[in-house]
């Protein structure tokens, strides 16, 4: 565990220069063009890792989500991206790192675990895939799972709007109005035993649910100007 800590997280410092530079330019790209706003901030912890756990319907949330905080903050990408060195380094610099499809469940839960080992804060999404509509789908258990092993919290996140902004399929980006509504933090399962923990997990991960459901509505009414 401590080498693939080591080697995914020891960034330097040009890497978190070009994470800072880009992270502003993205967050400035979505406060103007999508008019972006965030409820809730204070949510996020100042220190310490956390796994920041948003709701996903566009592929814009990833950059959005890097919006929330000035902490720099690790998201997984499947390895293909990293193929070409050049497009590697960058993503790396920008606080991606590599998953293989197909065998991402054991390999990406241990380099999540790893990186958080490593004191980076990690960005989730439980739902999984990219979903469509307002209701949040069942969760996988991966982020209570990562939470009990490392101990971090979980902020859950509702994003609002992104699937106008761009949905799937789309070849830009539209003008629509993205809120972003951060929930308080749901401390990381504990358990006695394995089968506590177990339950713990599966209490947790259900909590999360409920809790996305509930911001992604009032994001989704605040983007759409409801509230």
């Amino acid at each position: 565990m401590t080498r693939i800590a080591t080697r995914l997280v020891g960034s330097s410092l040009s890497d978190r220069i070009v994470y800072r530079t880009v992270r502003n330019l993205v967050t400035w790209f979505c406060r103007t063009w999508c008019r972006m706003t965030v409820t809730g901030g204070e949510h996020i912890p100042a220190t310490g890792v956390f796994i920041l756990a948003p709701t996903h319907r566009s592929i814009i949330d990833t950059p959005v989500s890097s919006g929330v905080t000035r902490r720099r903050m690790r998201f997984m990408g499947a390895d293909k991206w990293w193929s070409n060195p050049v497009l590697g380094a960058v993503l790396t610099a920008c606080g991606g790192f590599p998953v293989t499809r197909g065998s991402a469940d054991r390999e990406a839960l241990m380099r999540c675990i790893a990186l958080l080992d490593g004191g980076e804060p990690l960005v989730l999404f439980p739902e999984g895939e990219r979903k469509s509509g307002p209701t949040v789908q069942p969760l996988f258990d991966g982020a209570a799972y990562i939470s009990a092993k490392s101990g971090a919290p979980i902020v859950p996140v509702g994003i609002g709007g992104s699937e106008r902004a761009m949905p799937k399929g789309a070849k830009g980006i539209s003008p629509r109005k993205i809120h972003v509504e951060i929930g308080r933090p749901l401390p990381a399962p504990t358990g006695d035993t394995p089968k506590d923990q177990r339950e713990s997990i599966r209490r947790t991960t259900a909590d999360l649910h409920a809790e996305l459901q509930r911001l992604l509505d009032a994001a989704d009414a605040k983007a759409a100007g409801r509230r």
